[in-house]
C-alpha cells in the first residue's frame, strides 16, 4: 500500500513538474572545482561544477531574484548573478597573490551548471590557497571537492561544510 502510494505521489511529481519539492532531485550537496595550470596559454584555467538545482536555489536565496539558469532567453540576465555569486565566494592565491580571477561564462548541461574563469599565470607556483564557499548560505552538509593541476601534477582535496581554505603544496 505505501509502496503503491509513493509511486502514485511520484507519477502525480513528475506529471505536473512538483517532483523538486515532494523528492530530492539528489541526496548529496556537492560541487567540484578544478584549477589547471596551461602553460600553452599562459593562464590558469578555473572549472566549477555545481548541480543546477542547488546553484538555483543559492541564488536565490542570497540576490531574492527568481532564477532560471536553464532557460537561453533569461542567459544574459542570469551571468550577472553567476559571475557575482562566484567571486564572491572564490579566491585563488598563487605563492600568496591574489589570482585576479576573470569570469568567462557559464553554461548548464544535464544537471549541471559548469562556470568557466581564468587568470594569468603565475610562474608554476609552490603554493596554491583555495578558498571556496559555495553553496555554504543554503546546506549544511554542503561538500566542496578541490582539484588543482600544475606541470601535469594533480592533487585533490575535499571540504566539508563549514571548511573552505585549502592548501595545496608544489
Amino acid at each position: 500500500m505505501i509502496v503503491l502510494l509513493f509511486q502514485l505521489l511520484l507519477n502525480y511529481s513528475l506529471l505536473t513538474g512538483s517532483a523538486t519539492s515532494l523528492i530530492p532531485l539528489h541526496p548529496l550537496h556537492v560541487s567540484t572545482l578544478e584549477i589547471t595550470q596551461n602553460s600553452g596559454s599562459k593562464t590558469t584555467e578555473v572549472v566549477c561544477k555545481i548541480f543546477t538545482d542547488d546553484f538555483e536555489a543559492a541564488l536565490a536565496k542570497q540576490y531574492q531574484v527568481k532564477i532560471d539558469l536553464s532557460a537561453p532567453a533569461r542567459h544574459a540576465s542570469m551571468k550577472d548573478l553567476v559571475k557575482k555569486y562566484i567571486l564572491a565566494n572564490l579566491q585563488i592565491k598563487s605563492s600568496a597573490r591574489i589570482s585576479e580571477l576573470n569570469y568567462l561564462g557559464f553554461e548548464k548541461e544535464k544537471e549541471f551548471v559548469y562556470v568557466y574563469l581564468e587568470s594569468e599565470m603565475v610562474s608554476p607556483p609552490k603554493t596554491i590557497d583555495v578558498q571556496v564557499s559555495f553553496l555554504h548560505n543554503l546546506y549544511k552538509d554542503q561538500i566542496n571537492i578541490i582539484h588543482v593541476t600544475i606541470d601535469g601534477k594533480r592533487k585533490s582535496t575535499k571540504l566539508d561544510f563549514p571548511k573552505k581554505t585549502a592548501t595545496f603544496n608544489f
